[in-house]
């Protein structure tokens, strides 16, 4: 049966390049938040982002489900940054009788403060489509981060 793969990580931790390998790796259908933001909202969604990000997210759970009945595995890269999202989650899913896998990208500091500073360096030069993260969004999302527990985990990078 096919199933759903969170993954799970702090911002620029690596999530979306993981994703895409996996993606490649096994033929699962790849849904990203930020790839739909930034396609309607570019870099400017303001104060309505998280609005818009929660609307797009039920949207893909609801997408998902059709995805995974078809017989396709489905890759969700959006974070999944707290405990209550990761429940809600593995809830919807179990709700419907599909499997969930936890996928969490594990990255120490100084490896993700390097790739933030690479990350905007590359938005700057407008090389890739990101949101540029200084240090005032940095600390936001820092701050609600939640690393999963063990027994949330079931495959980690």
């Amino acid at each position: 049966m096919a199933k759903a793969i969170l993954i799970c990580g702090k911002i620029c931790s690596g999530k979306s390049t993981y994703a895409g390998h996996l993606r490649a790796k096994t033929g699962a259908v790849l849904l990203s938040v930020d790839e739909i933001m930034l396609e309607l909202f570019g870099l400017y969604a303001g104060d309505r982002h998280d609005e818009y990000a929660d609307k797009i997210k039920k949207y893909l759970f609801d997408k998902s489900v059709e995805i995974i009945d078809s017989g396709s595995d489905v890759i969700l890269d959006w974070g999944f940054w707290t405990k209550q999202q990761r429940k809600q989650a593995g809830e919807f899913y179990q709700s419907r009788n599909i499997p969930c896998e936890l996928h969490y990208i594990d990255i120490d500091d100084t490896v993700w403060a390097e790739r933030i500073a690479r990350r905007n360096k590359a938005v700057q030069a407008k090389e890739t489509k990101a949101y540029i993260v200084d240090s005032g969004l940095m600390k936001k999302f820092e701050s609600r981060f939640e690393p999963p527990s063990e027994d949330e985990i079931d495959v980690r990078v």
